[in-house]
């Protein structure tokens, strides 16, 4: 499939995933139905009608307010949906059209929820979670098969079950039981790709987590003792291996041994 029409195709779907995830970003925590009712107004109660349940252009069609009580609707629900669909769209131009591009773009979709329920209500929930492993390892299933992907997922099994431990660990001194589910989830696919993207992917999480940190404690938005979500770094760090940790691991080789 040529390179344009794939980023087109899954920039569409992501657009359409991207319209469902705020339907579970605002549900999963209240323990919604992600079914019923259909989509509506949580101030009126009164149903979205079809053309104005459009990703992004029926938040700019309504300007942003409901059409019948006229409530503000968030920004974010049209942010999400854009950056699901760009999301999407990197991760099929960094895989291209492959076996493992399905298991990437779901990764995607779950890594957008998460952090934008983390963030919201501290909280990485079990029904998102606990299920993602068994879809990794069914999405992962054709790239072993069809491309020979064994040691891949071997390796992906082990990375997960390191993950597991290091993460076991420093949950003795405080991180939540929602973080150390979420680690072996992303040492999985981490670990399909290399060591080296398990590696620059874990202490990224850190790295970021406690730059955002400090920022917000030196702006007193934050004290040592305020609860600051992890997700959110966790699955930024995942990606930004996803998308860039050969050069990183490249140079910081070169920084341990010096070329002539």
């Amino acid at each position: 499939m040529p390179q344009p029409l794939l980023l087109s195709i899954v920039g569409l779907l992501g657009l359409a995933v991207g319209s469902f995830l705020n339907v579970v970003i605002y549900r999963v925590p209240r323990g919604e139905s992600l079914v019923r009712p259909g989509s509506h107004c949580p101030q009126c109660g009164n149903e979205v009608r079809n053309r104005h349940n459009i990703p992004v252009l029926g938040w700019l069609l309504l300007r942003g307010k409901c059409a019948d009580c006229k409530a503000p609707i968030s920004a974010r629900y049209p942010l999400v949906e854009a950056g699901t669909a760009l999301l999407f769209v990197a991760v099929a131009a960094r895989f291209g059209w492959s076996w493992v591009l399905p298991a990437y773009l779901y990764l995607a979709a779950v890594a957008i929820a998460l952090a934008a329920i983390d963030l919201d209500v501290l909280r990485l929930p079990d029904q998102i979670v606990l299920p993602s492993y068994t879809v990794a390892l069914l999405l992962f299933l054709p790239a072993m098969i069809v491309e020979d992907g064994w040691g891949a997922a071997t390796r992906a099994l082990i990375a997960a079950g390191v993950l597991w431990i290091v993460f076991e660990i420093i949950s003795l001194f405080g991180m939540g039981r929602g973080d150390v589910k979420l680690a072996p989830l992303l040492g999985l696919y981490l670990g399909w790709l290399g060591w080296s993207w398990v590696a620059v992917g874990t202490f990224s999480a850190f790295l970021l987590g406690g730059i955002v940190g400090m920022v917000l404690m030196l702006l007193k938005v934050a004290g040592r003792k305020t609860r600051i979500p992890f997700g959110p770094y966790m699955l930024a760090g995942a990606f930004l291996a996803v998308f860039a940790a050969a050069p990183i691991a490249g140079w910081y080789t070169s920084l341990l041994i010096p070329t002539a």
